[in-house]
Parts: structure tokens; sequence; C-alpha cells
């Protein structure tokens, strides 16, 4: 459980680190923090045991189409956040982390074909209702906060369909993203456009731990995630959103008014729903489980 929710809260906090980059290039952050993620995670999956199952799915062209695919929707989330954070949006990246389970349970429906329950439906029009707030009130799309919980979402999706751990995927994702990355960051280099070089040193140091800070809470809920129940996992996702909600009005003081309160409660509200659904279902679940008879001896009952 403590492996958990360090996990959870590490990723809330989260806009504490990128906020000290203020001032510099969003997509060129990424592409360092890209690098830097490599960097630590050549060092960390032989350690962890994992450097044949990276090996493998490098050879293998269909796992490695997929995670250049999860690869491309991890960049443009991490760069959606950071873009966030440095524009003083932090209130729009936790609305769509929040947004993200109920996502889910769309695309569920949408690409896996599921059908959804009555409160799952309910869930996701009191979450429509909470985006039309925003449009309707303030004039604007809350994009920041749509693009988030898509590519989250979807990315989600991808990754239940590859072979590998959470971090063994991300290794072949960096692996793709790399030599993007730095192509990127030497075009910059010699076009005389880069920034981060003429950053003050300290600065670049913190940056060059944005593979430690990226892969350090993956570890922990790899760990976490072998010892606790699912819905367990489901309720502490909102740890991240919520510490990152804290983060954007007490520390920040990003405005609160409000089209933005409706929105986030009709939203929260939604997220009660699914949550309450969610263990109704796995109760009754587990408890039609234990009903089944024992299988005898050939099979018969």
């Amino acid at each position: 459980m403590a492996a958990g929710i360090s996990a959870f809260l590490l990723w809330g906090l989260f806009p504490v680190y990128w906020k000290l980059f203020v001032g510099l290039p969003p997509l060129e952050l990424i592409a360092h923090r890209i690098t830097w993620t490599m960097v630590f995670l050549l060092i960390v999956v032989p350690l962890r045991g994992r450097w044949g199952d990276y090996l493998r799915a490098l050879r293998t062209p269909r796992q490695l189409g997929l995670y250049a695919i999860s690869g491309t929707l991890l960049a443009v989330n991490w760069l959606t956040f950071v873009y966030a954070v440095l524009t003083d949006r932090i209130l729009d990246a936790s609305l769509g982390y929040f947004l993200t389970p109920l996502v889910n349970v769309l695309l569920g429906m949408v690409v896996l074909r599921e059908r959804l329950r009555p409160m799952q439906w309910a869930a996701i029009g009191l979450a429509t209702s909470g985006v039309l707030v925003q449009i309707a009130q303030l004039g604007r799309l809350p994009w920041i906060a749509l693009v988030l919980a898509a590519t989250f979402g979807i990315y989600g999706l991808l990754r239940k369909r590859g072979a590998l751990g959470s971090l063994t995927g991300l290794a072949l994702e960096t692996t793709v993203l790399t030599p993007i990355a730095l192509g990127f960051i030497g075009f910059l280099q010699l076009g005389g456009g880069t920034v981060i070089p003429s950053a003050p040193w300290g600065e670049q140091m913190v940056l060059a731990l944005s593979g430690v800070v990226t892969a350090t809470p993956l570890l922990l809920f790899a760990t976490a995630a072998r010892s606790l129940r699912l819905a367990t996992v489901g309720l502490l996702q909102y740890i991240g959103p919520t510490v990152q909600f804290v983060i954007g009005v007490v520390v920040y003081a990003e405005p609160f008014t409000g089209p933005v309160v409706a929105s986030f409660i009709l939203i929260w509200i939604g997220l009660a729903l699914y949550t309450v659904d969610g263990l109704h279902h796995g109760y009754r679940h587990q408890q039609s489980a234990r009903r089944q008879p024992v299988p005898g001896p050939g099979g018969q009952t």
C-alpha cells in the first residue's frame, strides 16, 4: 500500500518539479526528458532482470510498432502536461487526469464494444456536462484536459495489448523516441535556437534528473500492483490529480472561479458514481465466483 500511495503522490507532485523550468521551451524540455529517461532506464532495466524481455521486444516488429504508437501518445501527453504547468494551467491538467477513468470507460464502449451499465452512462453524462459548462461559461474548450485524458486513455488501451511490463515498455517507448529527441536537440544547437545549454548549471543538473523523476513512480507502482487489489489501485489513482488540484489552487493560486468550480463538481460527482458502481460490480462478481461449485475429479461438479 505504501508503495502505491508514494507512486501516486509523486505523480501528483510533478507540477512542482516542472515549475522549476519556467521560461524554458516545453518542447525542448520534453526532448531532454526523453533522453535522460532513456539513460536511466538503460541502467535500471538490466538491474531489474528485464534486459532479455527488452531485447526480444526490440527485435519484434509488431511489438516495436505498438510501442512506437504508445510512445508517441506518451510524448504528446508529457508535452501537454509540461505546457500546462509552465503556462499556469495546472487545474486544467488536474481536470484531465480526473477525466481519464471516464474516458477509459468510453473507450471500452467504442473500441472494445463493452456494454455500459446505467451508472457508467450517468458518470459520462455528468463529465460531459462539466466540460460543456466550461465551454458555455468561459467561451473556450478545455483542450489541455481533453488532450491529457484522451492521450492517456488511448495510451493505456494500447499498453494492455502489449506484452511488456510498465518499466520495460517505457524503455522500448523511449528507445523509439530518443533518436527523434536527440535529432531535435541537435537541430536546435546547430541553428542556435537551443535555450537549455545557456540555462544555469544547477537548472541543467535538475533537468538531468528528469529520468529518475519519470521512472521512480513507475517502479513504485509496479511494486504496489503486484500486491494490491485492482479496486484499491482504482481508488489510489485519484491521489495524483487531487494533489495537482491542491497545488494549483493553494500553492500557485490559480483562479478557481464559478464555472471552473461547477465543472469540477460535475466531474467529481460523475467519478463518485463511477467508483461506487465499480466497487459494487466488483463485489457482486466476487460473490458470484465464490458461489460457483468447485469441480470434482474429471471436471464433474
